[in-house]
């Protein structure tokens, strides 16, 4: 179950969520072009269905499937109450669906250590079978109860099916909080060539996140190269720019969202007039201030730049190795973006995602909410990322039956080309 199995709604509660879901679409979604007469076609032909379904959790499915016709991400229906999770958020971990000997099956892709699948010791390349004894096969993806246990079959590299049970979250005070993974790690992978791993950014600002980087990278000491890993990181807050700020000398302006009310012919001009955002602190302590220097800015509702933080010259500077898969989204894109326009970096994985829009979430009547990207990122040079992966320079797909093998194909070839490669200045 998704929501309350005891509510209620009447016809008219429906109706009127219904009313409000489509009333904040037309005043707050970035992309007004997209409620056309196509769209108004979707709305007659899922409103019956809507209005009609005989449970909450039958009427909060009715409404993700009329906005699933936006084809938009960062977009979606549920309600307040709602206790599952999608395995990005719940286990830490990803999946891809491909053919195996037992069918389409979802197979775990990233899974990111410390994390709730880690943990039970899910690997890459493991198949999954089923959830609570219940079949799962593309393209249903598997959602997690949180609270409570659930079990998992699957299939490992040795072709045995075992069940493992996971903790999705645990408590915190009077909330339950998930299984964070770890966030950062770094190692040296050979004299002079270090490997730098992020799996997400946390918070809006992410001084923790930050911080985690910016020591890690300096325990790998004099290094002149360096791998960075961004697979299966699907974004969050302003933490990214600390990636960003490794990739370059200089204070480099990266890019900024504008909501639909601001998106203009003149953007080019605009844009130069902007407030910069060019500075994560090193404690909590100072959010105040940045406080006091933003909240007018944010309060008219002003677009603000990222800027890089200008650290100074790195030793690896010009020998740079960005690792990505499709799983690579949101704030990690705009670090690919940000490499690509400035030639900071060499791509190399899958395409990624193409998710990258700012959000938020409203309420809609009967304790239910709609989630909506409210403005588009846009790069420094003028692209949008919604909907429009990045391509990799070196084009390398994730093969898990060889990661079954304990073989990661795409960071031995970003290793060996990092090595065959010689400096270049990409300031």
């Amino acid at each position: 179950m998704t929501t309350n199995s005891t509510m209620q709604l009447s016809t008219k509660d429906r109706h009127e969520i219904l009313g409000n879901v489509l009333k904040s679409l037309q005043t707050r979604f970035y992309s007004p072009e997209k409620l056309n007469a196509d769209w108004q076609a979707a709305v007659e032909r899922h409103w019956p269905l809507i209005e009609g379904a005989a449970t909450a959790d039958a009427f909060e499915q009715a409404m993700s499937d009329l906005l699933a016709e936006l084809h938009t991400s960062h977009l979606g229906f549920f309600h307040r109450s709602a206790r599952r999770a999608s395995s990005r958020a719940a286990l830490s971990a990803t999946y891809l669906a491909d053919d195996t000997p037992y069918g389409k099956r979802w197979i775990f892709q990233d899974v990111h250590a410390g994390g709730a699948a880690s943990i039970a010791r899910i690997s890459p390349g493991d198949i999954l079978l089923s959830v609570d004894g219940r079949d799962v096969s593309p393209p249903e993806h598997p959602v997690f109860s949180m609270g409570k246990q659930t079990s998992l079959e699957i299939v490992g590299n040795d072709e045995q099916r075992r069940t493992v049970s996971v903790d999705v979250a645990r408590p915190r005070g009077k909330k339950l909080q998930f299984i964070q993974p770890t966030l950062v790690d770094a190692r040296l992978i050979d004299d002079g060539l270090g490997y730098l791993k992020v799996t997400m950014f946390p918070g809006m600002v992410g001084v923790k996140v930050a911080n985690a980087i910016s020591s890690e990278v300096e325990k790998l000491g004099a290094i002149a190269r360096l791998i960075i890993d961004l697979r299966g990181n699907t974004g969050g807050g302003i933490g990214a720019l600390r990636v960003m700020s490794l990739l370059t000398p200089e204070r480099t302006p990266v890019g900024f969202a504008l909501d639909r009310r601001r998106i203009t012919k003149s953007l080019n001009s605009e844009k130069l007039g902007y407030p910069r955002f060019s500075h994560i602190p090193s404690s909590t302590k100072a959010l105040w201030l940045l406080a006091l220097q933003f909240a007018p800015v944010m309060l008219a509702k002003k677009p603000i730049v990222l800027q890089t933080e200008g650290l100074g010259e790195k030793p690896f500077h010009g020998m740079i190795v960005l690792l990505v898969d499709r799983h690579t989204a949101s704030a990690a894109e705009m670090i690919v973006a940000f490499a690509r326009e400035n030639k900071l970096a060499t791509i190399i994985g899958e395409k990624t995602a193409g998710r990258l829009l700012s959000a938020t979430s409203m309420k809609v009547g009967k304790g239910f909410r709609l989630a909506l990207p409210t403005g588009a990122y846009y790069t420094w040079k003028g692209a949008v990322l919604e909907g429009t992966p990045i391509e990799p320079d070196e084009m390398i797909e994730f093969d898990w039956q060889n990661q079954r093998l304990g073989n990661d194909r795409q960071l031995d070839h970003a290793i060996s080309y990092i090595h065959g490669t010689t400096v270049t200045n990409h300031g």
